[in-house]
């Protein structure tokens, strides 16, 4: 379980966080000078070195992104030219890309934060660019919500295994329709149908809260309340609910924590941004109450099991389920071990999950202490070594970060059996965004949103 220091601050983080900087920048243009996007975008580190893995180039607008968000928290130009360079340059395709369901992790990584920079002021962008980034949000997000299974009572935009499969940690990728409904748009369909971007969104979470998020009320055998499971399988004939499933964890059964993060962080977000919906847009959709009420309690059982079933640190272990964690002993109890003999721990998790405990614990006021002080205390681990990487000749910027564990994809150094020490292009995103989240905090700036 996790330690809740109480005393630890956004303020208190500022010196990590400013290490972060440090070390990052030489990563970004490391990356930059040596991966060719012809290669395909990186997205692990392999001794090192950052590596394509053609799956569906998921990761690329974290690495462009990445630049974006160290100019947005050092003020550099020079990072601001290369990501706005490379989003231009390179990221149409994903905008119109019909096969995936990640629109919100490239597009609003990208094309968002230029888009948000201009509208806080941060840069002088000319009108036709404004123009231009508006235009991109609007089609990835009616991209994204063309993807849809419609099911008993609602919906869910489907993975790319296909419309049975619902993925947990595409709650984090409704970014993507929230920022295109903000802008006005919706999607058409047949017979000039309009489908609301905004309807979409909220049948996508509530489906993801009742099938992906376990809530101790008996669903099954292994229902612990908190606990994701990675897919849920359909029957696309009738819609029905059939299974659980995982393609990254262990088994179905079991809790894959980057999974949960997504679901936290993706909760988190997205009662944030009901906040800037007006009740009438809402009323349709079953009410605020309800609405917000279905998020707050997938958001506070998924924050709540990740405190429980994490070492002391905040840094999980890849899996609550991983078949050799027995072997560690009393786990829970100590900080996480990343050069363990038995089973990796993933540092990506828990920088995703930073996020997520840090909004809900903004969003709950007085009540949501727990969560604030959870999430700082993540952050002043992995903002540090042994998971901050200092050294120049590793690509990497967050240590001990795990791909997919049950494909064998990751890199195990010589002399260890379990992967350790490499890093994730979504692992470095995020803990690159976690940092200057707290860093606005501490310095009482703009508080930091993906839309503007």
């Amino acid at each position: 379980m996790i330690r809740l220091d109480s005393s630890i601050t956004p303020s208190a983080l500022l010196p990590r966080i400013a290490d972060v900087w440090s070390a990052s920048a030489p990563k970004i243009y490391s990356i930059d000078r040596s991966c060719d996007p012809a290669q395909g975008a990186p997205v692990f580190t392999v001794a090192g070195r950052y590596t394509a893995r053609g799956w569906t180039e998921w990761t690329q607008g974290f690495q462009f992104g990445s630049a974006l968000l160290q100019f947005d928290a050092t003020g550099d130009r020079d990072f601001l030219e290369m990501g706005r360079a490379r989003t231009l340059g390179l990221m149409a395709p994903h905008l119109t890309h019909i096969g995936v369901h990640d629109h919100g992790f490239n597009n609003v990584s990208t094309y968002g934060n230029l888009y948000r920079l201009a509208k806080e002021g941060r840069v002088d962008a000319p009108e036709w660019e404004l123009h231009f980034h508006e235009l991109a949000l609007k089609v990835t997000g009616a991209i994204q919500a063309a993807r849809w299974t419609a099911i008993p009572g609602g919906g869910y935009i489907h993975s790319f295994n296909g419309p049975h499969s619902l993925f947990v940690d595409t709650i984090r990728s409704l970014r993507a329709l929230a920022v295109s409904h903000r802008l006005g748009h919706a999607l058409m369909g047949e017979n000039d149908r309009k489908h609301s971007l905004l309807e979409r969104l909220v049948q996508h979470a509530r489906a993801t809260a009742l099938y992906s998020v376990y809530y101790g009320e008996g669903r099954d055998a292994y229902d612990l309340r908190g606990r994701t499971a990675h897919e849920s399988v359909f029957n696309t004939t009738d819609g029905n609910f059939r299974c659980p499933n995982s393609q990254q964890g262990y088994s179905p059964f079991s809790t894959w924590t980057r999974g949960l993060a997504w679901a936290m962080c993706g909760f988190a977000e997205q009662l944030e941004f009901l906040q800037t919906i007006a009740d009438s847009e809402l009323e349709a959709l079953g009410g605020r109450a309800a609405i917000e009420g279905f998020m707050r309690k997938a958001a506070e059982a998924t924050c709540d099991f990740y405190i429980e079933h994490t070492p002391t640190d905040g840094v999980p272990y890849w899996d609550t389920g991983a078949p050799n964690l027995y072997r560690l002993g009393d786990y829970l109890n100590r900080p996480a071990d990343p050069f363990n003999e038995h089973e990796p721990v993933d540092a990506s998790a828990a920088a995703i999950a930073a996020q997520g405990l840090l909004r809900l614990g903004r969003y709950l006021g007085e009540a949501g202490t727990r969560y604030l002080q959870a999430g700082l205390t993540v952050m002043q681990t992995i903002c540090a070594e042994p998971y901050l990487s200092k050294n120049p000749d590793h690509q990497g910027l967050l240590l001990h970060s795990v791909y997919h564990r049950p494909n064998g994809w990751d890199f195990i150094p010589e002399g260890q059996s379990v992967p350790c020490g490499e890093s994730s292009m979504w692992g470095d995103y995020h803990l690159r965004e976690a940092a200057l989240y707290v860093q606005r905090l501490a310095k009482e700036d703009p508080y930091l949103t993906f839309w503007a």
